[in-house]
């Protein structure tokens, strides 16, 4: 099997996450300065095998697109134009960075750790990731 790659998208800086090529487990990759994604993503895949590219939909409470989705969509577009035999796709990403202070919380990293955003954006895009999967789970059974 091959991999899915999930992207926490922000203007300075992307979190990226990875399941394993049997595609059970999301696991925090890295977080890259966004103006180098498409380099790195089109680096990663030509050394990857990924199926498909999951990107986080930034909504707000009333389902409308949040402001973050003027800089998504462009990159989506250059994004398709580079690699376009692997389809990307929007996942809900309400309450991410929540669940992610949340889960550094309760895995015991001290106030420092916690206030590194890149981690947080590779633990938002871990959880973007595991959700897409537990949906996909339940859309097959």
């Amino acid at each position: 099997m091959s991999r899915i790659l999930a992207i926490d998208y922000g203007r300075k800086r992307t979190g990226i996450a990875v399941t394993d090529p049997g595609q059970v487990i999301a696991s925090g990759l890295t977080t890259v300065p966004t103006h180098q994604l498409i380099d790195f993503l089109v680096k990663y895949v030509k050394e990857e095998k990924v199926e498909r590219i999951i990107i986080g939909h930034p909504k707000q409470m009333n389902n409308e697109d949040s402001e973050n989705m003027r800089y998504i969509l462009p990159f989506m577009g250059k994004l398709k134009k580079q690699i376009p035999d692997i389809p990307v796709e929007l996942v809900d990403e309400r309450f991410t960075s929540v669940l992610a202070h949340q889960a550094m919380l309760a895995g015991g990293l001290k106030k420092k750790d916690r206030q590194n955003k890149a981690l947080v954006d590779e633990i938002s895009a871990t959880i973007i990731l595991q959700s897409y999967l537990e949906s996909k789970k339940y859309m097959m059974k």
